[in-house]
């Protein structure tokens, strides 16, 4: 079998500890990836590096930061910034819906948030179904993208949170976050 699909009603909200009972994926071999949509098009998230998948709510704006980053969000005390992934690939703000999510994932030790259209699935394969990015262009949106996997509904694109946020130009996710706990500091009066 190369592919299992996990059927459940669609949610809101989902958190870590809904993917860990269960989860006999890893130990069959397989992998796993939180899929979700940006428009058309459908990507994954490494299951292990995503914490919670919350429905969207309204950002603190920071000024002088990349157009992808919409804000930050305190989520139970813990102040993240907001990554816009459609624009991210350059294809233009997201606007938000109530069918907008956000997937709160762990990076380089830092929660990131990641705004995107809706939540798909949980799909788990084999990790050798997963082909390589085509090379196109040096500065390509593929450099965001660990891999392509095809399941019966089309290909699923796996993003590289690393990359996504470490571009030479960009804000790296630590001077991000100190930034934004300052500015949380200074909105609370502390």
């Amino acid at each position: 079998m190369d592919q299992v699909l996990i059927s459940s009603p669609p949610r809101a909200d989902f958190r870590k500890s809904d993917f860990s009972e269960g989860n006999t994926a890893s130990a069959t071999g397989l992998v796993e990836f939180v899929s979700f949509a940006i428009g058309d098009d459908r990507y994954g998230v490494d299951i292990m590096a995503v914490r919670e998948i919350k429905e969207w709510s309204s950002v603190t704006h920071l000024p002088n930061q990349p157009d992808y980053v919409r804000g930050v969000l305190n989520l139970r005390g813990v102040v993240m910034p907001i990554v816009d992934l459609r624009c991210r690939f350059g294809q233009g703000l997201t606007e938000e819906s109530p069918a907008s999510i956000i997937i709160i994932v762990q990076i380089n030790g830092r929660q990131v948030g990641l705004l995107a259209d809706r939540v798909l699935d949980i799909v788990s394969f084999e990790q050798d179904k997963i082909q390589p990015v085509p090379r196109t262009s040096e500065d390509a949106a593929s450099d965001f993208l660990s891999g392509l996997v095809t399941d019966d509904n089309g290909m699923i694109a796996l993003i590289d949170l690393r990359n996504l946020l470490e571009a030479p130009t960009d804000l790296m996710v630590e001077d991000f976050h100190s930034r934004a706990i300052e500015t949380e500091q200074e909105m609370s009066g502390s």
